[in-house]
């Protein structure tokens, strides 16, 4: 393929009657790009005039993450704002996201990141003006959140857990309407904004000429589309789930941690929590929900809510892109695979909660039972390699849902049980510790503490 020098930010724009917004790119002016996305078609903020700042300094976010997948395509050396200027602050964080958020794109494509990406700053733009050390964030009565959801178990605990506060929660979906997303959202019963994406068909072609392609730091879009959704539609928070063990990464490499999940971790979170109040300039409230506890503890929680058991899907086999920019579930009618690391893992944690026999049908298989499955599971347990590329715990999670599986007896005659108890039980020195310590919320978070009674009170 054709390598390009520039990758040019050519511009974006706002058209608040057909609730558009259109970003546009170009590889040294040869080969240009323009993403769409079509926000909800309900009535705006009446404050839109005194927010237009916030509002178009999260546009010019929105643009530049945005620019990640085009960006890639080739990596060119030099960028070019056309559609405003940095910061040094504001360049800086841009430039911690591009390289974290390709982490996984650059291992698995072996190219040395290392002073690979340059946001240009202008030394001569002054950040915006601080508020005041005793300033305080508008809290109403009843706050407005934002929920994002992808159809897994996250985000429904997420909002469970908000639903029991006086809050009005709003549920957000990036892609456009799909059937699992819909029966969700009716299921609980919450209101569902939706965002159709539209990726630019040169893309598409220039990934069939053998550009590169691979992992893009997908939460760290959202994040910022759900702050531009904030502000246009009057949310006072957005609400992520993002468990505390998506902050370990997978392994070093050229000196980073890659990590699959950079952009779930508490490290983007607080970085991008200071760049909404110090360089966007809002109050809108952004965190993790779920932050303090573990995918076992999420799943624990989830064990709870057996309406959602047969209408969930964290397999992401079931998300593929399609050429035509469309989604579809790539498993018929049942929305597990039931043979990649996530299903592998999401069958194990919840295993340690939910009864076989409820179990084994929300997947269409015993995920235990199959031998071909010992690789892995040696992977998530961490006997093998290194954690999947995949949004998967840590092996010490895994270790500790294969001891309360083991208590509960549905799967002890499995040949996945009986390679842990050989390979793994023999090994732990106190297990009772291991599934307490797991188990227990961290205080490591970011949650609000007018949230925090509603989350951690669980």
């Amino acid at each position: 393929m054709k390598q390009y020098s520039v990758f040019h930010f050519s511009g974006y724009n706002w058209i608040p009657h057909s609730r558009k917004v259109v970003l546009r790119y170009a590889l040294d002016n040869a080969i240009s790009f323009e993403e769409t996305l079509i926000l909800p078609d309900e009535p705006l903020t009446k404050h839109l005039e005194e927010r237009s700042g916030m509002i178009e300094r999260t546009l010019l976010a929105l643009h530049l993450i945005g620019g990640i997948s085009y960006y890639k395509t080739c990596l060119p050396k030099t960028m070019h704002m056309g559609s405003g200027k940095l910061t040094r602050q504001e360049g800086n964080f841009w430039n911690s996201v591009y390289e974290n958020g390709l982490g996984q794109f650059f291992y698995e494509n072996d190219i040395d990141f290392r002073g690979l990406i340059n946001f240009p700053v202008d030394d001569k733009r002054k950040p915006l003006t601080p508020k005041p050390p005793n300033y305080q964030p508008r809290i109403p009565a009843q706050p407005r959140i934002l929920v994002p959801i992808g159809g897994g178990k996250d985000s429904m605990v997420t909002l469970e857990l908000l639903k029991k506060s006086a809050s009005n929660v709003t549920l957000l979906r990036m892609g456009g309407s799909h059937p699992i997303i819909d029966e969700l959202a009716h299921a609980s019963g919450l209101p569902l904004f939706n965002v159709k994406r539209l990726l630019s068909g040169n893309l598409f072609d220039l990934n069939a000429e053998g550009a590169l392609n691979g992992h893009v730091p997908i939460t760290a879009y959202l994040s910022v589309l759900s702050i531009l959704i904030a502000l246009l539609y009057d949310f006072d928070a957005v609400a992520i789930s993002a468990e505390r063990s998506a902050s370990e990464g997978n392994l070093v490499w050229k000196g980073l941690e890659i990590n699959h999940q950079w952009s779930k971790g508490l490290e983007f979170e607080k970085a991008f929590r200071r760049y909404l109040k110090e360089c966007i300039g809002t109050d809108v409230q952004y965190f993790s929900a779920l932050r303090p506890f573990s995918e076992l503890k999420i799943a624990e929680i989830f064990s709870r809510y057996p309406q959602y058991f047969d209408r969930v899907t964290s397999c992401n086999r079931n998300w593929k892109i399609l050429t035509s920019g469309q989604r579809s579930a790539v498993s018929g009618q049942r929305p597990w695979c039931s043979t990649c690391s996530k299903c592998g893992f999401v069958f194990a944690i919840l295993a340690a909660f939910i009864p076989a026999k409820k179990l084994v049908p929300m997947f269409g298989k015993n995920l235990f039972n199959n031998a071909d499955h010992l690789p892995l599971y040696r992977e998530l347990l961490g006997i093998k390699k290194f954690k999947p590329f995949e949004c998967v715990g840590t092996p010490e999670e895994t270790k500790a849902a294969f001891l309360l599986a083991e208590k509960r007896g549905n799967f002890n005659d499995s040949p996945v049980m009986k390679m842990f108890q050989a390979e793994i039980r023999t090994t732990l020195m106190d297990p009772e510790t291991l599934i307490e310590k797991t188990l227990k919320p961290s205080s490591e978070h970011c949650i609000p503490k007018e949230f925090q009674g509603m989350i951690l009170g669980d």
